[in-house]
């Protein structure tokens, strides 16, 4: 009985969060293990439909990088990397359109279906929906978000679940290869949207203890990056959360996908699992 009685107190301490979150936009960029391993692929799959079920507006952004480098292997064709990014060349590309927009797409889309969701898979090329620059020279097909139109998104929404392979349209209509993280903030702040998620293989910020952060303020996460105690590959993605909330982003949630409905458990519950990442309070507000 007594187990009956907490799984109700967990659904009454959700309701504030479902009538809030109502109609509005959530971006979720999935990559990690949350992508690798089957297990938690169908409990973040069961999440996205939960949310979608009780009216929040869901949009995932799936990276995929380790599959991409499984299938480069398998193929005979080295994998190159530069400051942490994918060095692209024709070749590379190839396999890694093949691999994101195309075998690894449609199974996150397949299982979304599968488990009672409703997905439509789609690149950022489709519709004209991100343009890119190139990102440096030396990284060959690599591109930086420049432009997104959310249109076909905007078609989307309320009634599928888009699932985003971060490839997108370059000046001279060539394909380019972007990195997940800024793909999805740059769609987030297109969308309006209420959160962006961003789920790692890490718990999430961490302060000079060692110890979770639960709430980072934009000046404390400039502070700590500035003086070494954010290091490594949490930089890129509280800059990109930082970018976010400055393009008007409301709040982004830096969570560790590797735990089993890691997406509920932040979004729905007080405590959370992970790092939100807010704005600066206005001047006189707490």
């Amino acid at each position: 009985m007594q187990r009956a009685v907490d799984k109700a107190r967990v659904l009454i301490e959700a309701l504030p969060y479902i009538r809030t979150f109502r109609r509005r936009t959530f971006v979720v960029k999935v990559g990690g293990r949350a992508l690798e391993d089957l297990a938690l692929r169908e409990r973040l799959a069961e999440d996205l439909i939960l949310l979608s079920w009780v009216g929040v507006h869901v949009v995932v952004v799936h990276g995929g990088g380790s599959q991409v480098s499984a299938m480069l292997d398998r193929l005979g064709i080295a994998a190159t990397f530069r400051g942490g990014l994918r060095v692209t060349d024709e070749r590379t590309l190839e396999v890694v359109e093949m691999v994101l927009g195309g075998t690894l797409n449609k199974e996150i889309v397949r299982l979304i279906d599968r488990l009672g969701g409703r997905a439509v898979g789609l690149t950022g090329k489709d519709g004209g929906m991100v343009r890119a620059r190139r990102h440096r020279d030396d990284l060959g097909l690599v591109g930086e978000v420049a432009a997104v139109d959310p249109a076909v998104i905007d078609h989307l929404l309320g009634d599928y679940i888009p699932v985003i392979a971060p490839l997108a349209i370059g000046a001279d209509g060539e394909t380019l290869n972007v990195n997940a993280d800024p793909f999805a903030a740059a769609l987030a702040a297109a969308l309006d949207a209420e959160k962006l998620v961003l789920l790692t293989d890490v718990e999430g910020v961490l302060d000079a203890d060692g110890s979770l952060i639960s709430t980072l303020r934009a000046t404390d996460a400039d502070r700590m990056i500035a003086d070494g105690t954010i290091g490594g590959g949490m930089i890129p993605k509280v800059q990109h959360a930082l970018a976010a909330l400055t393009a008007g982003v409301r709040k982004v949630h830096i969570i560790d996908g590797r735990v089993e409905h890691a997406l509920l458990l932040e979004i729905f519950t007080n405590q959370g699992i992970g790092t939100q990442v807010v704005r600066d309070p206005e001047e006189g507000q707490p």
